[in-house]
Order: structure tokens, then sequence, then C-alpha cells
């Protein structure tokens, strides 16, 4: 069992976008910074439904279809989810469609207590408030021996990074400035020490960073 975290970041380090709007609600920048893995086939198989074996096949595909291996439980920060763009919505489910690419135990970090959602394809979603040791021990739990993904967002990953708990973290860098939202790195001098660093690049530019213990 390791916890995991993939994360796609700009030139800059930042994770999110800025420019969100009700009608684009990730932001025009999103596409930009997570072009190269929404254009792979596993991308295009687990979260589009798409089987026609179309998408990009090479390193990108390969990092794409590792981040959905051995998964038995999901944590993800509230923005993930989407409660802070419908925080008074009791009907809202997830930016996730009815059936989400998970397919396991979700454990959302909100100050908002909700009812377990079950989806489709064998996603439940869990609201809790807790800290990062006690939502591993539920997502350990959860998991039954498999690997835990903190999936994000950045402030998620971070908490969890600064309390020592993560095994393997992979960064996609993508090769565009962003010029501001949250970065990743922000508060995480010396992160490397505690691990060992490979790089690989991509012929779509990706520069894949991975930190395993």
């Amino acid at each position: 069992m390791a916890v995991r975290i993939d994360l796609m970041v700009s030139l800059d380090g930042f994770a999110t976008t800025t420019d969100q709007t009700p009608e684009v609600p990730f932001g025009e920048d999103w596409p930009r910074l997570v072009g190269a893995y929404m254009a792979t086939r596993t991308f295009r198989e687990r979260v589009f439904k798409d089987t026609s074996d179309s998408g990009t096949t090479g390193l990108d595909d390969d990092y794409a279809r590792a981040y959905f291996e051995n998964i038995g439980a999901e944590i993800m920060g509230a923005g993930m989810f989407g409660l802070h763009n419908f925080p008074d919505d009791p009907d809202w489910r997830g930016w996730w469609g009815d059936e989400p690419p998970f397919g396991c135990p979700v454990f959302v970090l909100t100050h908002s207590a909700r009812p377990s959602i079950e989806m489709a394809g064998g996603t439940t979603f869990h609201f809790l408030s807790a800290t990062p040791v006690e939502a591993l021990e539920r997502a350990t739990k959860a998991a039954n021996g498999k690997d835990v993904r903190v999936g994000g967002g950045p402030t998620v990953a971070r908490d969890f990074l600064k309390a020592g708990l993560v095994d393997r973290l992979h960064v996609a860098i993508t090769p565009i400035l962003l010029g501001r939202g949250i970065r990743l790195w922000d508060d995480l001098r010396g992160l490397e020490a505690g691990y060992t660093v490979t790089s690989e690049t991509a012929p779509s530019g990706t520069i894949h960073l991975t930190f395993r213990r």
C-alpha cells in the first residue's frame, strides 16, 4: 500500500487557474494546463468513455495509465468536488457525471457535513472534516491493501506532503506560464531530501517529475 499524488502544474508551479467564470467553471487556461493528459488514449477511455482507441500513446499515456492502477481509495478537497462553487446546493453531486472515473470510495475534505453519495461504477463520495492523518486512516481502511491517492487540489496535496504522508509524488510539468493561481511548491523547501527524484520528458513537452521514498 502506498500514498500517491499525481498533479499537473505549469512551468511556474501553478496547479490551478484563476480565470474561472460560471460559463467556464475551470477557466480558459485549464485546457492548456491538462491538454496533453486529456489527449491520451487512457484519459479518453476512462473519463470520456471513448472506446475507439483514439488518443495519444507513449510516455504521457503511460503515466495516465499508471494514474488509475491499484487505487483503493481517493482523498480530495472540497474544491475538486465542486463544493466551493455550489456550497448551498444540497443536490450537487460533483463535477464528475453520473459515473465518475474513480471506481472506489472517495473522501472529500470539507467543513460542511453531507450524506454520502453512491454513484455508478463503484464510486461513493464520503464527506468529512478531518486532518490529513485522520483522513488517511479512513481511506487506508477503505482501500483494503491497495494504494490511496490524494487527488488534490494543490492545497490538499501540500498539506499531505508537509505532514510527511506521501510515498510517491508525480508532477507533470506543462510547458506553459500561468502567472497566478495556487502554487504546489509553496512552503515545501527541501522536500526532495526525503525522496529519490527522477524525470522524463514526453514528446508533448511535458516533464514527468517523480519523487519516490
